[in-house]
């Protein structure tokens, strides 16, 4: 599993590699959440209003294309359906995953409050698992323990890092 090398506000640097991995110019970047090992970002921490105004409830946004393929692959294979079933059985799973969703408000509301989104964190949460790509994000920015489906599906992930940096590939990392 990567570790967290770096958390830091963004370089002109890091938003061109944000830029190329997503294919567009990004948004609202307030800092760089969690680096792959290659050193690259691969997750941003963004602003819950975008700079046109727009609420955004998404403030841990996975940006790697390798990682993002790799979560797209365990949802297709019937992962969220699974998690969701367990959330409806295990009561310990739901107590943490409810404070999954808490742990993602609250870092959300101390950047700034959006009455908008108000309760509203993303991924499904708390009751339903909707995006692995969220709850992966939120594992890496926030680190291992907070969210316990997110840790699951990052320990499911195949090592996306390891043909080296997915920035300066063109357009197929």
């Amino acid at each position: 599993m990567p570790e967290d090398s770096s958390v830091d506000g963004p370089t002109e640097a890091d938003l061109l590699a944000v830029g190329e991995q997503l294919g567009r110019e990004p948004r609202g970047v307030r800092r760089v959440a969690h680096r792959c090992p290659c050193g690259a970002p691969d997750v941003v921490e963004t602003v819950p209003r975008l700079p046109d105004g727009t609420p955004f409830p998404t403030v841990f946004y996975l940006t790697c294309p390798r990682a993002a393929g790799a979560i797209g692959t365990l949802e297709a294979g019937g992962m969220m359906r699974s998690m969701t079933e367990r959330l409806r059985d295990d009561d310990a799973l739901r107590a943490a995953y409810g404070a999954a969703h808490q742990h993602y408000l609250a870092a959300r509301d101390a950047i700034d409050d959006v009455p908008q989104i108000s309760g509203i964190s993303a991924g499904g949460m708390p009751d339903r698992v909707k995006c692995l790509h969220v709850l992966v994000a939120q594992s890496l920015a926030q680190g291992p323990g907070v969210n316990p489906l997110g840790d699951e599906a990052l320990a499911a992930l195949p090592e996306w890092w390891g043909r080296g940096s997915c920035v300066g590939q063109g357009s197929n990392p």
